[in-house]
């Protein structure tokens, strides 16, 4: 019964997905859907963009560690986004480009868009080969066999599913993927809490959940998701995808909303696991525990397809949009081919798979470590839109700062001395001081 309940929600997605995909005929409608996307199928790419199985790993990890102190990791998420939508999605939707790097070369250069290009790209590779390590962990209970080799199938299987239509495909299966969501999150806590008691285990009071997760940890988190996801080219491609600039706008503000809910689910669900006494190996396996003990055979299969379809939405949306950055940015590529398109997201993820598989310990503090340097670029995006006195050396300066605060807080202050919060609470102010400072002194040289 698991298995061919597993095998026809495999097989609805995906054929939901594939249906259109041979319509795709520009590099406008393999990159941008069109740009007419509505309200409703936005709200669901939106959510399943940023609602990924590496930060569900991460959190829900955080869950069994900490206990209900980390239902407090979601507000990272609703804040972080909801700032988003005040500050940028009407702005990004305005602008309309193919590449978020792009605003950069019309605001102050070529040659700072290619340096955020670049960047970006990086920074890409690296979230993108966290997404395929936290999948592979995820599917490994299910099929245990060489973690190359299955992270090597999923990647193939994801690619099969979202390569030949684009972000038009990947709008299609995230629409249905976030059915599956929306139910399965609210069944999961329902049969976590009909879990047996196994150990009787002391609870925690607050100050020792704050001692395993520290409180400044959270607030810094929240700063740095403020000042990073402005910039995301994963979201950014998707607001310019939008139909008007109010779509993008609502979308944004409900998807953040739907967002802060689902990690709120998941992570208390592994709060319960807790409860009942259960050991783990490793925290990051709270998920999957749940998945093998927890629900009822008939939903176990369903339960892998729809965390597959989470992680394959996610991985096939950060590989478009890094192919809009190679394509409007890097290269320039006006030749509107589809094919060339198809090759470079191929690329993509076989750079990512092998990062997966020898750089990836740790999912979340990788996650943190990659938004170093698109965190230095926010003062320049911020003063881009809103500041006409903003400008390349400003800019430069700016991200310079950024990126040099960053790097030192991890290598001087590290892991174990939340480096985190040194780097949100003294970087943010660092890099708009040293941005203002900047553009009015090229201004006044001027």
């Amino acid at each position: 019964m698991g298995i061919i309940s597993a095998s026809l929600c495999f097989l609805l997605i995906a054929y939901y997905s594939l249906r259109n995909s041979n319509q795709v005929k520009s590099q406008d409608e393999y990159l941008l859907a069109g740009r007419h996307t509505k309200l409703l199928p936005l709200i669901a790419t939106l959510v399943m963009t940023e609602f990924n199985t590496g930060t569900l790993i991460s959190f829900s990890s955080l869950g069994y560690l900490a206990g209900y102190w980390a239902l407090a990791m979601p507000f990272i998420f609703l804040i972080g986004l909801l700032f988003y939508t005040l500050t940028v999605a009407k702005k990004w939707k305005q602008f309309n480009g193919v590449s978020v790097a792009h605003f950069f070369a019309t605001r102050y250069g070529r040659k700072l868009e290619l340096l955020v290009a670049g960047v970006l790209f990086l920074a890409m590779l690296g979230f993108s080969a966290a997404y395929i390590k936290s999948l592979t962990l995820l599917m490994l209970p299910l099929i245990p066999i060489n973690s190359l080799v299955l992270s090597a199938a999923l990647v193939i299987v994801i690619l099969l599913l979202t390569l030949r239509g684009g972000l038009s495909s990947i709008i299609a299966l995230d629409v249905l993927s976030f059915i599956f969501v929306i139910i399965f999150f609210p069944l999961l806590v329902y049969f976590s809490y009909h879990l047996p008691q196994s150990n009787q285990i002391p609870a925690f009071n607050l100050a020792q959940m704050q001692a395993l997760l520290p409180p400044k940890f959270i607030i810094s988190l929240i700063i740095l998701t403020m000042f990073s996801y402005i910039i995301a080219p994963w979201y950014g491609q998707k607001i310019v995808a939008a139909k008007t600039q109010q779509t993008a706008y609502f979308a944004a503000a409900i998807a953040a909303i739907i967002i802060f809910l689902l990690y709120g689910l998941a992570i208390l669900a592994t709060v319960i696991l807790r409860s009942k006494g259960v050991k783990l190996t490793d925290i990051q396996l709270g998920l999957p525990y749940l998945i093998r003990n927890a629900l009822p055979h008939a939903l176990q299969g369903v339960a892998y397809v729809v965390l597959f379809f989470v992680a394959a939405s996610t991985l096939a949306g950060v590989w478009n949009a890094m192919v809009t950055l190679i394509v409007g940015s890097i290269f320039k590529s006006n030749s509107g081919k589809v094919n060339s398109n198809i090759l470079w997201v191929l690329i993509c993820a076989i750079i990512a798979y092998i990062i997966a598989n020898s750089l990836i310990d740790n999912i979340l503090s990788k996650m943190i470590l990659f938004n170093i340097p698109i965190v230095a670029f926010c003062f320049a995006l911020l003063a881009g839109f809103y500041w006409s006195k903003a400008n390349s050396q400003g800019a430069y300066v700016s991200i310079l700062a950024g990126i040099i605060w960053g790097v030192f807080c991890y290598f001087y202050v590290g892991e174990a001395g939340n480096y985190t919060w040194y780097w949100a609470i003294y970087g943010i102010p660092l890099i708009f001081i040293s941005g203002i400072s900047a553009s009015l002194f090229g201004a006044k040289k001027s």
